[in-house]
Order: C-alpha cells, then structure tokens, then sequence
C-alpha cells in the first residue's frame, strides 16, 4: 500500500463504493494484535481488578471506621492503598510502554501479518466483532474493509480482480454473510459431515458463490451503506451480465441484507433490482435474548460499587452487539421483488417443546428468525420459513435440511 493510502481510505472506498479506490491491504501483523492485547489487559483487567479491590477496601475499612468511630484512615489503610496503588500503577504502566512499543514496531511492517494463516483471521474477525467499531476509530489498520473473499484474501472488485478471481463467472450469483465474529471460512463448518458446503453445491447448478467479509463490530446501517457499495461495484465490474442475485445471511449477515436493501432502495442502486431471493439463517429480526441480557447485565452489575468494574467489561462491547438488542424493525422492509425465505433452529426436535420455545438455537428464537412479534405481526407475511431441529445456531451453516431448501428455493 502506498504512503498516501490509509486504512480509513480502505474502509471508506468499501462503504461508498468510489471507483478507482484501493480495496486491499496488507493487514494487522502479529505486533498489532499483541500490542492490542496488552492495552485490553490495562483498561479491563488491571483496571477492573484495581477498581474492585477499591470498591472493597472502602466497603471494609468504611465499616470499621464506623465501628471504632475513627474520622481519618489508620495506619494500615493507608499503607494498604498505598502499596496497592503503586503495584497497580506500575502493572499498567508497563502495559501501555509494551503497547506503545509493539505499535511502534509493528508500524515499520514487520511481523507475520494475521491475514497469512486461518488462525489469524479467526482472531481478527473475532475482534472486529466484539470492538470493530472502537478499532475503526483507534487502530484502523486492525480494522476489516467489506469485501469479496477469495482464498483467504480480497478481491479488487474491478473487471481484472473479478476475472482472476472468477474465471468461470455466471450470471447468477448468490452471495454468503456471516455473522457476529464470523468470517466467510465458517461456511465450511461440518464439510465432514456433509460432504460439502451450500456454495459448492449451488455452484453445480450454474451459480457463482461470492463469500463476503465483514467487520461484523460497526452499526448494522454502516455496514448495510457498505454492502450496497461494494454489491453495485461487484455489478457493475461482473465478468458476463449478471441476471439473478441471491443473498444468504447467517445470523447478524442476514439483518446487514435487510439494512443494505433498504439503502439501496434509498438511492435506487440497481444492484438490488437482481435480487430475486433473500434467505437468512437464524437471524434475529427482532433481537436476540443473549444481546439484551448482556445489556441488562452490566447494568445491573453498575448498582454496587464492589461489582461496577464488572459491568464496564459487558460494555467493552461494539455498536454492532448494541444492534442485536432489537435486530431491525418495520422501518426496513424487505425488498418488494424478493422472496424472502427465513430459516430458525431449535435444540429440540419440535419448535413447540417449551425447551426449543424458549432457547431457540441457544442465540436465537424462532419468533425472532421469523420476524414475528407475540402480537402475531410478521415482518415478512409472504416469507417461506424452514423449522430445522435438533440443532444449533452455528448448525445451520452447514445442515442437510437447508441444502435441500436451498436447492429448491433458488432452482
């Protein structure tokens, strides 16, 4: 990458699809990642064990000032806090000058980058889930661009980088997201099992499979303005016409369609005018309990003194998580030509056992896969659903069920 190229460009070129703009970056090194480590281990866990010991010292000796009546601090206690603050002091601040130096290190290029290995990228795209949103504004070379994926590496969405990437380009073309902390590798989970994967299957019947990345931390709107873009570069670059466009969401992937739908229809990108069929697995249209726990979570933990240091470590958590609270409402539709197909899981054979009803795939319930409310209102009245049993929300990535669904759906 040249010295003017930032990695705020890469993010801003893949949100605003803007011709000639560079797509691809040679990514965080293992210096990125350790110096992020070690400023995660300052500000939560050095942090929240110094602020507990705190809340509790002020607890314990505030009590026995009480009792003994004593109106300042005795011996003790002031060497207790002493002592106390000056180990604390000293663990964080050789914390930050390790961080400090790593960035500085790591600035010069050198290092094994993450993206060269699948551990890397595991680790990257976990991270940009649970802080995405703080990386893009803090380390934004650690921050993931939107993209189309292959081999383990971007491809430039230019008539050359699409030609290379796929020689044998159809017209058709159906396009996987993953979801929170995933990256399009997840789409291989259970290939033992199965034998294969939705997008080799579909790709035998004269589909083109587009597996996209993204940095699943960022507001659910922000990353939706970005699959719009880079889907209308992907148009408009394709090798051969593109006929039919087919969206396949996994979990949060499926709420980032139903938001890039809606800003397509916004600014009438003709992208979206191909899409015939919108299929999401396990998404929470209308939230998902573990988001709002954690939600709840933290702030029931900021009541005490002795437990609010806690609360902030469930607050570390990215705009993207918040958006899973409430999922997305009727003020995004689904796309008026589209056929929308909507599959739920359950751990249980029926989604009426009160086990399945009430824990869903263990993220997700079925109301909320559906997109119906206890009202019995429906986000999609016209929607073709799918019940798979006795698995779980990571199942559906790869499960017998929905091949045989999607081979029918997207016949």
């Amino acid at each position: 990458m040249g010295a003017d190229v930032t990695p705020e460009l890469v993010h801003m070129c893949a949100l605003n699809g803007y011709r000639g703009c560079v797509t691809t970056a040679p990514g965080p090194t293992v210096l990125d990642a350790a110096s992020l480590l070690c400023e995660v281990a300052d500000e939560l866990v050095v942090r929240t064990v110094r602020d507990t010991h705190t809340a509790w010292v002020d607890r314990v000796y505030g009590v026995g000032r009480l009792a003994t009546r004593a109106e300042s601090p005795s011996l003790g206690e002031r060497a207790h806090r002493g002592i106390a603050s000056a180990v604390y002091a000293g663990v964080g601040g050789g914390l930050r000058l390790a961080s400090t130096g790593l960035d500085r290190v790591a600035a010069t290029g050198r290092g094994p980058h993450l993206e060269s290995t699948t551990e890397g990228r595991f680790v990257s795209s976990a991270v940009n889930g649970l802080i995405g949103d703080r990386l893009l504004r803090e380390r934004p070379q650690m921050a993931i661009a939107m993209a189309v994926r292959h081999a383990g590496a971007d491809v430039d969405p230019t008539p050359e980088g699409l030609g290379v990437a796929f020689p044998e380009a159809s017209g058709r073309l159906v396009v996987f997201l993953h979801g929170l902390c995933e990256n399009e590798s997840y789409w291989q989970r259970h290939r033992d099992r199965t034998g294969t994967t939705y997008a080799e299957e579909l790709a035998e019947r004269g589909w083109t499979p587009l597996m996209l990345r993204a940095n699943t931390g960022l507001p659910l709107r922000e990353n939706g303005a970005a699959l719009t873009g880079l889907m209308q570069q992907v148009v408009e670059a394709w090798p051969v016409p593109v006929e039919r466009i087919a969206l396949v969401g996994h979990s949060m992937g499926g709420l980032v369609i139903r938001a890039a739908g809606a800003v397509a229809a916004d600014v009438e990108e003709p992208w979206s005018s191909k899409v015939s069929d919108v299929v999401t697995l396990g998404t929470p249209h209308l939230g998902a309990p573990i988001a709002w726990g954690i939600g709840h979570g933290s702030r029931g933990l900021g009541v005490l003194p002795e437990t609010a240091a806690f609360g902030r470590l469930l607050d570390w958590r990215s705009a993207g998580v918040h958006d899973l609270v409430a999922g997305l409402a009727e003020d995004v539709p689904p796309l008026p030509h589209a056929r929308y197909r909507l599959v739920a899981a359950t751990l249980t054979e029926s989604q009426r056992h009160p086990v399945g009803h009430l824990v869903g795939d263990l993220l997700v319930r079925p109301r909320s896969a559906y997109g119906r409310d206890r009202r019995g209102r429906s986000l999609f009245p016209d929607a073709d659903v799918l019940h798979v049993g006795r698995t779980d929300h990571f199942g559906l990535l790869n499960h017998p069920q929905v091949h045989t669904a999607l081979l029918e759906w997207l016949a």
